[in-house]
């Protein structure tokens, strides 16, 4: 595996922009946790899970395990992060019982401490995404895996190889990847979902930044809007085709093979 240094002065640089940016990328990680929360609570819902503690690995700057508390799901919330900045920005949050900076490794977590572990938008990122799953499942009775399913043709294009590059995503995923990914670690699928995402997604990342125009902000949102329109109406009636064309999200829970 790559140095954990390198690791976190690249994904630090994420959490230290000048203030613009950091604000849209603040207001961007809580959009995205709304979205989360949703596939996490729907999961273990559908298993009939309620869990009391809640381990996210990767947990930036806790948008996510805040996002929770407001629903008063997952009970105690504790998260680890590989970026000091992020885990910082994490600790100072009220909603969050405990942020630990994590060595990429070895969880600090005894065996079965916690009932639910999170590893939300982490597996493409990492080398080894099996051996830290399996560690995952060292640490908590269940995991929620959350991943975007790149492998498609737009994903294919050169600005999205870019942006991917760019973002840190190591490995462009298939549904059957993911799949993969669980069983080597060890694990089942014992629920799954996919998301082509809300519309205030699309809205929100083609909103222009800076001194643009209202008109040029409110035709972004127009195009953004059918943007979505068309991408989750395809989604929901050619679900496959769909995966084949543009990025879904997956997420599954994932229980002992056992």
């Amino acid at each position: 595996m790559p140095d954990t240094a390198e690791l976190a002065d690249f994904y630090e640089e994420g959490y230290t922009q000048d203030p613009a940016s950091a604000e849209r990328s603040s207001r961007w990680r809580a959009l995205g946790a709304k979205g989360k929360a949703d596939h996490v609570i729907a999961l273990c819902a559908a298993a009939g899970l309620a869990p009391e503690s809640t381990l996210e690995v990767g947990c930036g700057d806790g948008a996510l395990l805040c996002e929770l508390r407001h629903r008063d799901f997952g009970g105690r919330l504790a998260g680890v992060e590989i970026a000091p900045a992020a885990v910082a920005i994490a600790r100072s949050r009220a909603e969050i019982e405990r942020v630990e900076v994590y060595d990429g490794r070895r969880l600090p977590a005894r065996e079965g401490e916690y009932e639910l572990g999170i590893l939300s938008h982490v597996l493409e990122h990492v080398h080894e995404p099996a051996a830290l799953l399996a560690e995952v499942a060292r640490a908590c009775a269940a995991v929620v895996v959350e991943v975007p399913l790149e492998d498609n043709l737009s994903a294919r294009r050169a600005a999205k190889r870019a942006h991917a590059a760019e973002v840190g995503h190591l490995h462009r995923l298939s549904r059957a990847a993911a799949r993969r990914i669980v069983s080597e670690a060890g694990l089942r699928v014992a629920g799954e979902l996919e998301d082509p995402l809300p519309r205030e997604v699309y809205r929100f990342l083609a909103s222009p930044s800076g001194t643009a125009t209202a008109t040029v902000a409110a035709a972004a949102g127009v195009a953004a809007s059918a943007k979505w329109a068309l991408r989750a109406g395809s989604h929901r009636l050619a679900p496959g085709a769909a995966r084949r064309l543009f990025t879904v999200h997956y997420a599954c829970l994932c229980l002992p093979a056992a």
